[in-house]
Protein backbone atom coordinates (compact mmCIF):
# COMPACT_ATOMS: atom_id res chain seq x y z
CA UNK A 1 0.00 0.00 0.00
CA UNK A 2 1.36 3.41 -0.97
CA UNK A 3 0.89 6.29 1.47
CA UNK A 4 1.56 9.90 0.47
CA UNK A 5 1.87 12.94 2.71
CA UNK A 6 1.38 16.02 0.53
CA UNK A 7 2.64 18.72 2.91
CA UNK A 8 4.52 17.18 5.79
CA UNK A 9 6.86 20.01 6.76
CA UNK A 10 4.43 22.06 8.85
CA UNK A 11 3.51 19.11 11.06
CA UNK A 12 7.01 17.70 11.15
CA UNK A 13 9.80 20.17 10.37
CA UNK A 14 12.29 17.63 11.71
CA UNK A 15 11.51 17.30 15.41
CA UNK A 16 9.04 14.40 14.96
CA UNK A 17 9.19 11.26 12.84
CA UNK A 18 6.92 9.33 10.50
CA UNK A 19 7.75 5.84 11.73
CA UNK A 20 4.24 5.17 13.04
CA UNK A 21 2.74 5.72 9.59
CA UNK A 22 5.56 3.86 7.85
CA UNK A 23 4.44 0.65 9.56
CA UNK A 24 1.34 0.57 7.33
CA UNK A 25 3.04 0.62 3.95
CA UNK A 26 5.33 2.43 1.54
CA UNK A 27 5.49 6.06 2.65
CA UNK A 28 6.38 9.06 0.51
CA UNK A 29 6.51 12.43 2.29
CA UNK A 30 6.52 15.65 0.32
CA UNK A 31 7.48 18.60 2.48
CA UNK A 32 5.31 20.83 0.31
CA UNK A 33 3.08 20.44 -2.73
CA UNK A 34 2.09 23.38 -4.91
CA UNK A 35 -1.60 24.20 -4.88
CA UNK A 36 -1.75 23.07 -8.48
CA UNK A 37 -4.00 20.22 -9.55
CA UNK A 38 -1.44 18.82 -11.98
CA UNK A 39 1.29 18.62 -9.33
CA UNK A 40 -1.08 17.25 -6.71
CA UNK A 41 -2.19 14.50 -9.08
CA UNK A 42 1.41 13.73 -9.94
CA UNK A 43 2.19 13.22 -6.25
CA UNK A 44 -0.83 11.03 -5.46
CA UNK A 45 -1.25 9.23 -8.79
CA UNK A 46 -0.91 5.68 -7.43
CA UNK A 47 -1.52 6.29 -3.72
CA UNK A 48 -4.23 4.49 -1.78
CA UNK A 49 -3.79 6.67 1.31
CA UNK A 50 -3.27 10.43 1.19
CA UNK A 51 -2.54 12.75 4.09
CA UNK A 52 -2.94 16.49 3.66
CA UNK A 53 -2.87 19.46 5.95
CA UNK A 54 -3.62 22.46 3.74
CA UNK A 55 -3.01 21.12 0.22
CA UNK A 56 -6.46 21.09 -1.43
CA UNK A 57 -8.08 17.95 -2.79
CA UNK A 58 -10.92 19.32 -4.91
CA UNK A 59 -13.40 17.39 -7.01
CA UNK A 60 -11.16 17.70 -10.08
CA UNK A 61 -8.33 15.92 -8.29
CA UNK A 62 -10.37 13.26 -6.55
CA UNK A 63 -12.09 12.21 -9.78
CA UNK A 64 -8.73 11.65 -11.47
CA UNK A 65 -7.15 9.64 -8.64
CA UNK A 66 -9.07 6.34 -8.64
CA UNK A 67 -6.61 4.51 -6.42
CA UNK A 68 -7.37 6.65 -3.35
CA UNK A 69 -9.30 4.84 -0.63
CA UNK A 70 -8.57 7.09 2.33
CA UNK A 71 -7.78 10.79 2.94
CA UNK A 72 -6.44 11.81 6.31
CA UNK A 73 -6.65 15.53 7.00
CA UNK A 74 -3.83 16.49 9.36
CA UNK A 75 -5.92 19.19 11.00
CA UNK A 76 -9.32 19.68 12.59
CA UNK A 77 -10.76 21.73 9.74
CA UNK A 78 -11.37 19.69 6.60
CA UNK A 79 -12.64 22.26 4.10
CA UNK A 80 -9.57 21.53 1.90
CA UNK A 81 -11.25 18.29 0.79
CA UNK A 82 -14.33 18.09 -1.42
CA UNK A 83 -16.26 15.83 0.93
CA UNK A 84 -19.17 15.21 -1.47
CA UNK A 85 -16.81 14.03 -4.18
CA UNK A 86 -15.02 11.79 -1.68
CA UNK A 87 -18.36 10.24 -0.66
CA UNK A 88 -19.28 9.69 -4.29
CA UNK A 89 -16.05 7.74 -4.80
CA UNK A 90 -16.36 5.82 -1.50
CA UNK A 91 -13.30 7.52 -0.01
CA UNK A 92 -13.18 7.78 3.77
CA UNK A 93 -12.03 11.19 5.00
CA UNK A 94 -10.94 11.72 8.60
CA UNK A 95 -9.79 14.72 10.59
CA UNK A 96 -7.90 15.26 13.85
CA UNK A 97 -10.19 16.55 16.60
CA UNK A 98 -9.17 18.03 19.95
CA UNK A 99 -5.40 17.70 19.59
CA UNK A 100 -4.76 21.45 19.97
CA UNK A 101 -7.32 22.40 22.62
CA UNK A 102 -4.81 23.19 25.35
CA UNK A 103 -2.36 24.89 23.01
CA UNK A 104 -4.91 27.18 21.36
CA UNK A 105 -6.52 28.16 24.66
CA UNK A 106 -3.08 29.00 26.07
CA UNK A 107 -2.19 31.02 22.97
CA UNK A 108 -5.49 32.90 23.08
CA UNK A 109 -4.66 34.10 26.57
CA UNK A 110 -1.11 34.95 25.50
CA UNK A 111 -2.54 37.22 22.81
CA UNK A 112 -4.94 38.80 25.29
CA UNK A 113 -2.17 39.42 27.83
CA UNK A 114 0.01 40.94 25.13
CA UNK A 115 -2.79 43.38 24.27
CA UNK A 116 -3.17 44.23 27.96
CA UNK A 117 0.53 44.69 28.77
CA UNK A 118 2.50 44.94 25.49
CA UNK A 119 5.30 42.91 27.04
CA UNK A 120 7.19 42.60 23.76
CA UNK A 121 7.06 46.33 23.02
CA UNK A 122 8.10 47.28 26.54
CA UNK A 123 10.98 44.82 26.43
CA UNK A 124 12.11 46.36 23.14
CA UNK A 125 11.87 49.84 24.65
CA UNK A 126 14.09 48.78 27.55
CA UNK A 127 16.57 47.13 25.20
CA UNK A 128 16.66 50.37 23.19
CA UNK A 129 17.62 52.36 26.28
CA UNK A 130 14.34 54.12 27.06
CA UNK A 131 14.24 52.94 30.68
CA UNK A 132 17.83 53.95 31.27
CA UNK A 133 16.97 57.45 30.08
CA UNK A 134 13.71 57.69 32.02
CA UNK A 135 13.51 60.37 34.77
CA UNK A 136 11.16 58.04 36.67
CA UNK A 137 11.64 54.58 38.14
CA UNK A 138 9.17 53.18 35.61
CA UNK A 139 7.40 54.12 32.40
CA UNK A 140 4.89 52.65 29.98
CA UNK A 141 4.25 53.32 26.32
CA UNK A 142 0.76 51.85 26.18
CA UNK A 143 -2.26 51.75 28.49
CA UNK A 144 -2.02 48.80 30.88
CA UNK A 145 -5.22 46.82 31.39
CA UNK A 146 -6.38 44.67 34.31
CA UNK A 147 -8.66 41.81 33.31
CA UNK A 148 -10.46 41.01 36.56
CA UNK A 149 -14.13 41.96 36.45
CA UNK A 150 -14.30 42.38 32.69
CA UNK A 151 -16.47 40.31 30.35
CA UNK A 152 -15.13 37.97 27.69
CA UNK A 153 -17.50 36.92 24.95
CA UNK A 154 -16.61 33.58 23.38
CA UNK A 155 -18.18 32.77 20.01
CA UNK A 156 -18.12 28.99 19.69
CA UNK A 157 -18.12 26.92 22.87
CA UNK A 158 -16.62 23.62 21.84
CA UNK A 159 -13.57 22.15 23.52
CA UNK A 160 -11.28 25.12 22.73
CA UNK A 161 -13.87 27.71 23.75
CA UNK A 162 -14.46 25.88 27.01
CA UNK A 163 -10.73 25.53 27.73
CA UNK A 164 -10.24 29.25 27.03
CA UNK A 165 -13.12 30.09 29.36
CA UNK A 166 -11.59 28.04 32.16
CA UNK A 167 -8.30 29.92 31.96
CA UNK A 168 -10.05 33.27 31.55
CA UNK A 169 -12.14 32.68 34.66
CA UNK A 170 -8.94 32.17 36.63
CA UNK A 171 -8.04 35.74 35.66
CA UNK A 172 -11.35 36.94 37.07
CA UNK A 173 -13.11 37.38 33.74
CA UNK A 174 -16.86 36.84 33.44
CA UNK A 175 -17.72 34.62 30.47
CA UNK A 176 -20.64 34.96 28.10
CA UNK A 177 -20.83 32.67 25.11
CA UNK A 178 -22.82 32.02 21.97
CA UNK A 179 -22.69 28.61 20.33
CA UNK A 180 -24.69 26.39 17.98
CA UNK A 181 -25.04 23.83 20.75
CA UNK A 182 -26.17 24.93 24.20
CA UNK A 183 -25.12 22.78 27.16
CA UNK A 184 -26.84 24.17 30.27
CA UNK A 185 -24.58 22.12 32.53
CA UNK A 186 -21.67 24.37 31.52
CA UNK A 187 -23.36 27.48 32.88
CA UNK A 188 -22.36 28.95 36.23
CA UNK A 189 -22.35 32.28 38.02
CA UNK A 190 -19.39 33.33 35.87
CA UNK A 191 -20.37 31.64 32.57
CA UNK A 192 -23.64 32.18 30.69
CA UNK A 193 -25.03 31.50 27.22
CA UNK A 194 -26.41 34.61 25.52
CA UNK A 195 -27.68 35.68 22.13
CA UNK A 196 -25.13 36.84 19.58
CA UNK A 197 -26.40 40.42 19.81
CA UNK A 198 -26.09 40.36 23.60
CA UNK A 199 -22.55 39.05 23.29
CA UNK A 200 -21.59 41.87 20.93
CA UNK A 201 -23.24 44.45 23.19
CA UNK A 202 -21.82 43.32 26.53
CA UNK A 203 -18.29 42.02 25.86
CA UNK A 204 -15.09 43.87 26.70
CA UNK A 205 -13.19 41.13 24.86
CA UNK A 206 -14.46 38.91 22.05
CA UNK A 207 -12.64 35.67 21.20
CA UNK A 208 -13.52 33.57 18.16
CA UNK A 209 -13.53 29.78 18.53
CA UNK A 210 -16.24 28.77 16.06
CA UNK A 211 -15.84 26.74 12.85
CA UNK A 212 -15.93 28.45 9.47
CA UNK A 213 -19.36 27.87 7.98
CA UNK A 214 -21.50 30.06 5.74
CA UNK A 215 -23.33 31.24 8.85
CA UNK A 216 -20.12 32.34 10.56
CA UNK A 217 -18.17 33.68 7.59
CA UNK A 218 -17.58 37.39 8.12
CA UNK A 219 -19.22 37.36 11.53
CA UNK A 220 -16.91 40.19 12.59
CA UNK A 221 -18.14 42.87 10.21
CA UNK A 222 -19.04 46.56 10.35
CA UNK A 223 -22.66 45.92 11.28
CA UNK A 224 -21.71 43.72 14.23
CA UNK A 225 -18.76 45.88 15.26
CA UNK A 226 -21.16 48.82 15.52
CA UNK A 227 -23.08 46.85 18.16
CA UNK A 228 -19.96 46.41 20.28
CA UNK A 229 -18.69 48.48 23.18
CA UNK A 230 -16.29 51.28 22.34
CA UNK A 231 -12.78 50.00 23.04
CA UNK A 232 -13.60 46.30 22.66
CA UNK A 233 -10.70 43.89 22.05
CA UNK A 234 -11.02 41.11 19.46
CA UNK A 235 -9.06 37.85 19.24
CA UNK A 236 -9.18 35.36 16.36
CA UNK A 237 -7.34 32.04 16.68
CA UNK A 238 -9.92 30.14 14.63
CA UNK A 239 -10.24 30.93 10.90
CA UNK A 240 -9.32 34.08 9.01
CA UNK A 241 -12.54 34.44 6.96
CA UNK A 242 -14.56 34.82 10.18
CA UNK A 243 -13.40 38.45 10.02
CA UNK A 244 -14.08 41.05 7.34
CA UNK A 245 -10.56 42.37 7.54
CA UNK A 246 -11.23 45.77 5.96
CA UNK A 247 -14.03 46.40 8.47
CA UNK A 248 -11.80 45.43 11.39
CA UNK A 249 -9.01 47.67 10.09
CA UNK A 250 -11.36 50.63 9.93
CA UNK A 251 -12.62 49.95 13.45
CA UNK A 252 -9.08 49.72 14.78
CA UNK A 253 -7.98 52.91 13.07
CA UNK A 254 -11.03 54.79 14.36
CA UNK A 255 -10.55 53.51 17.91
CA UNK A 256 -13.92 51.72 18.04
CA UNK A 257 -11.88 48.53 18.55
CA UNK A 258 -8.99 49.28 20.90
CA UNK A 259 -6.96 46.24 19.93
CA UNK A 260 -7.05 43.04 17.91
CA UNK A 261 -4.89 39.95 17.97
CA UNK A 262 -5.17 37.46 15.14
CA UNK A 263 -3.35 34.22 14.45
CA UNK A 264 -5.13 33.58 11.16
CA UNK A 265 -5.82 35.48 7.95
CA UNK A 266 -8.26 35.22 5.06
CA UNK A 267 -5.38 34.17 2.78
CA UNK A 268 -2.41 32.28 4.21
CA UNK A 269 0.46 33.01 4.12
CA UNK A 270 -0.86 36.53 4.68
CA UNK A 271 -1.19 38.66 1.56
CA UNK A 272 1.14 41.71 1.69
CA UNK A 273 -1.96 43.76 0.80
CA UNK A 274 -3.96 42.50 3.79
CA UNK A 275 -5.57 45.61 5.34
CA UNK A 276 -4.77 44.50 8.88
CA UNK A 277 -1.07 44.99 8.19
CA UNK A 278 -1.84 48.72 8.14
CA UNK A 279 -4.15 48.76 11.14
CA UNK A 280 -3.44 50.37 14.51
CA UNK A 281 -3.02 48.18 17.57
CA UNK A 282 -3.20 44.90 15.69
CA UNK A 283 -1.06 41.92 16.69
CA UNK A 284 -0.65 39.33 13.92
CA UNK A 285 0.99 35.94 14.40
CA UNK A 286 1.57 33.35 11.63
CA UNK A 287 -1.05 30.67 12.45
CA UNK A 288 0.95 29.07 15.25
CA UNK A 289 -1.56 28.64 18.09
CA UNK A 290 -1.84 24.93 17.25
CA UNK A 291 1.86 24.25 16.81
CA UNK A 292 3.62 23.46 20.13
CA UNK A 293 5.50 20.18 19.82
CA UNK A 294 3.24 18.54 22.39
CA UNK A 295 0.19 19.30 20.25
CA UNK A 296 1.87 18.10 17.08
CA UNK A 297 2.79 14.82 18.76
CA UNK A 298 -0.88 14.36 19.67
CA UNK A 299 -1.84 15.15 16.08
CA UNK A 300 0.56 12.53 14.72
CA UNK A 301 -0.67 9.93 17.21
CA UNK A 302 -4.31 10.52 16.26
CA UNK A 303 -3.44 10.36 12.55
CA UNK A 304 -1.88 6.94 13.14
CA UNK A 305 -4.94 5.79 15.12
CA UNK A 306 -7.26 7.03 12.37
CA UNK A 307 -5.43 5.11 9.66
CA UNK A 308 -5.20 1.97 11.78
CA UNK A 309 -8.94 2.05 12.49
CA UNK A 310 -9.73 2.56 8.79
CA UNK A 311 -7.57 -0.39 7.75
CA UNK A 312 -9.30 -2.56 10.34
CA UNK A 313 -12.68 -1.61 8.86
CA UNK A 314 -13.87 0.58 11.74
CA UNK A 315 -13.16 4.20 10.77
CA UNK A 316 -13.00 6.80 13.53
CA UNK A 317 -13.09 10.58 13.31
CA UNK A 318 -14.67 10.26 9.87
CA UNK A 319 -16.14 13.41 8.34
CA UNK A 320 -17.40 11.60 5.22
CA UNK A 321 -19.72 8.92 6.62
Amino acid sequence: MKIVVLDGYTLNPGDLNWKGIKTFGELVVYERTKFDNHEILKHIADAEVVFTNKTPLPKEVIEKAPSIKYIGVLATGYNVVDIESAKKHNIIVTNIPSYSTTAVAQFTMALLLEMCHHVGDHNLAVQNGEWSKSPDFCFWNYPLIELAGKTMGIIGFGSIGQATAKIAQAFGLHIITHSRTVKPELESESCKYVSLDELFKSSDIISLHCPLFEATKGIINKKNIDKMKDGVMIINTSRGPLVVEEDLKNALNSGKVSGAAIDVASIEPINPENPLLNAKNCIITPHIAWAPKEARIRLMDIAIQNLDAFLKGNPINSVSL
